[in-house]
């Protein structure tokens, strides 16, 4: 009997060794940072296939990069910005990607357009000579900007002469997408990926709840935390890339495709948060550039992702899919709040 006793408390040990091992294992994190897109990256994953799936999703980001840089000469969007107006043949991101910004120029009445890269290179947020341009300057370049300019066929891409395209304000959310359906075909669960802010994760965290993510303050910290699921979350802000120009105001690198400046529609943080990366970074550049009103009206009529918005007043407009789940800071505690209702 004794013995019988013994077996059996050596086997229980084993079998609560086995399970503290296998519980051990799904939690393990794993993570990968580097830099691409012109932003640090990190990649996270939880899980014993954890490792592998990193390696997989960063080998994806960085495909996408060489495809999508706009200062790569070598991308499929640098072949076509120098192409003086020649069809060029581009890949199947490229393709997909092209078609889908233009489909949100279309939603979004204008206020997203992959076309403003000349724009924003005349005030140098592509270099580091900031400059403020003419009203001249800007109606010049303007002309050549506008969806009607890009044209798709298969696999063909053309642009009018003069015409450039800048695919960075959906990169990001899509390589996000990307990232985060490969680690699931390789056997993730549990997945967070952070592209310079654009925030997306799979699944819920390892101990099942909720993620935690903060939405970023233009003074640093943080206008609140939301909790998500299987969710993106990106933040468009005029505090990411701006200069103060020889008039002492202050210039930012999102602008207004009806006037080639600096939006600015009284929102200075626009959150979008939604099922799709690529979907999240266009919306969340369009809500700044339409404001606080605009966006509750596109809202109400179309959906889409929920949003968090701060203006330069201090005001929050919160969609109310997110309202129950969004803590406020206590730096923004007193600030009025208007959850938009459809």
């Amino acid at each position: 009997m004794k013995r019988i006793l013994s077996f059996a408390a050596v086997a229980l040990l084993a079998l609560g060794g086995w399970i503290g091992w296998n519980q051990f294992a799904k939690t393990r994190k794993h993570s990968v940072s580097f830099y691409a897109m012109d932003t640090p990256i990190t990649l996270t994953a939880y899980g014993p296939r954890g490792k592998r799936a990193l390696s997989l999703a960063r080998a994806r980001v960085k495909q996408i990069e060489s495809e999508l840089s706009v200062t790569d000469p070598c991308s499929d969007v640098g072949r076509l910005n120098a192409a003086g107006g020649a069809p060029v043949p581009v890949g199947e991101d490229t393709t997909t990607l092209t078609a889908f910004a233009l489909r949100m120029n279309t939603l979004t009445g204008g206020a997203f357009d992959p076309t403003l890269y000349p724009v924003l290179r005349a005030w140098g947020f592509t270099t580091e000579e900031r400059r403020v341009p003419s009203d001249g300057e800007l109606a010049k370049l303007l002309r050549f900007a506008g969806a009607e300019h890009v044209h798709l066929d298969g696999r063909m891409l053309r642009l009018d002469e003069g015409s450039m395209l800048d695919l960075g304000a959906v990169g990001k959310g899509f390589a996000g997408d990307e990232a985060l359906a490969v680690m699931a075909a390789a056997g993730v669960e549990s997945a967070l990926v952070n592209l310079g802010g654009n925030v997306q994760t799979l699944g819920l965290r390892p101990d099942g709840q909720r993620w935690r993510i903060g939405v970023k303050s233009p003074d640093g910290g943080l206008i609140g935390v939301l909790r998500a699921e299987a969710e993106a979350v990106v933040t468009s802000g005029g505090y990411e890339r701006f200069f103060t120009g020889p008039d002492g105001r202050i210039y930012w690198h999102i602008l207004d495709p009806r006037t080639g400046a600096p939006a600015r529609s009284g929102v200075i943080s626009a959150t979008a948060v939604g099922s799709e990366g690529k979907i999240c970074d266009a919306m969340s550049t369009a809500f700044f550039v339409m404001g606080a009103e605009k966006t509750a009206a596109f809202w109400k009529e179309r959906g889409g992702p929920g949003f968090v918005l701060l203006t330069e007043d201090g005001e929050l407009w919160i969609s109310e899919d997110l309202n129950a789940r969004f803590a406020v800071d206590p730096a923004y505690t007193d600030a009025k709040v208007t959850v938009v209702r459809r």
